[in-house]
């Protein structure tokens, strides 16, 4: 038997849905009840649930047979202390990666999919089943990592950010977000839904879904077919800059309507005055700047590093 090694290994886990249906309604037997009440099929979280388990036992057996393990609920990651030397695992969706890269600080990141039938898993090259021969190599440093750039809000009053897909500027409600905008030399005050502020790593999310449903409106009002070609959209995540766009700007006397995209790169970031920016499509995660404080949003120094082979 391969001798331990004194190597500390985190592996993060998230909920199921079944989990989160069981907080909310106390037992498997009313959530069940809501869920066909609904019309939908329960035998699916089932499945998900049972399949997500199994591989998570699995995944412990293997890596406390190579050293000493950890598992990290996904909700205490933001108190979470990582150490230096610390190898991080984590197995469920892209979005449990990204969400774990932010609380990083070099540390190589790794991830699983516990389910390939079920989620295609861009941010997850490795199966359970992969671990046996991959820790080898990891213990022995034989890996390739991909750099993931950040984006970064900092605040005039101290507080900072960090996001892996995107920054939102906006509301958590349906209502119009009036705020102070300036960039590249250029200022004014907006009314919008919201800006969205991308990296190279969420290109292919939220901000594409800005960029085509604005290409398509563009060309629906002028009678032609959309020409725009989705795979121009998808960016290196590596890509040292960041992308913003402004949903529905409306112009008025007193709101312009002028700065509604943009790179930010480290010599040009973007400034707002007013709002709520929430990172990550997570509600919770979020930093209020009212009353005179000003929010810079620019490239991150810290970059994630997520092993790739």
């Amino acid at each position: 038997m391969r001798p331990r090694s004194e190597q500390k290994f985190i592996l993060i886990v998230r909920q199921t849905r079944l989990n989160e249906l069981v907080t909310r309604f106390n037992t498997v037997d009313q959530a069940r009840f809501y869920i066909e009440s609904l019309g939908n099929d329960f035998s699916d979280y089932v499945t998900e649930h049972e399949t997500y388990e199994a591989q998570v036992l699995a995944a412990r057996a293997i890596l406390g047979r190579f050293g000493r393990l950890q598992v990290l609920r996904r909700e205490y990651l933001t108190n979470f202390i990582f150490g230096p030397k610390d190898m991080v695992f984590a197995i469920g969706q892209d979005g449990l990666v990204a969400n774990s890269l932010k609380y990083l600080r070099g540390q190589p990141l790794i991830g699983l999919n516990p389910d390939p039938d079920r989620w295609d898993g861009i941010l997850l090259p490795f199966s359970v089943g992969d671990l046996e021969a991959l820790l080898p190599a990891l213990l022995a440093g034989e890996f390739q990592t991909k750099d993931v750039t950040m984006g970064m809000v900092e605040l005039n009053d101290g507080q900072s950010m960090l996001a892996v897909n995107d920054f939102f500027i906006g509301q958590k409600t349906h209502v119009s977000s009036r705020y102070a905008i300036s960039f590249a030399g250029n200022s004014e005050i907006q009314s919008s839904s919201g800006i969205i502020v991308s990296t190279g790593l969420g290109s292919t999310g939220w901000m594409k879904s800005v960029l085509t449903g604005a290409a398509g409106i563009a060309a629906g009002r002028e009678g032609r077919a959309s020409q725009l070609d989705p795979a121009t959209l998808r960016e290196d995540w590596s890509t040292a800059r960041l992308t913003f766009s402004v949903r529905e700007p409306y112009p008025s006397n007193y709101t312009g309507a002028d700065i509604v995209f943009g790179r930010i790169t480290t010599e040009q970031p973007l400034e707002l005055e007013n709002g709520v920016i929430f990172s990550d499509g997570i509600e919770s995660d979020y930093l209020n700047f009212n009353s005179g404080i000003t929010a810079t949003v620019r490239l991150a120094e810290l970059r994630g590093k997520l092993v790739v082979g």
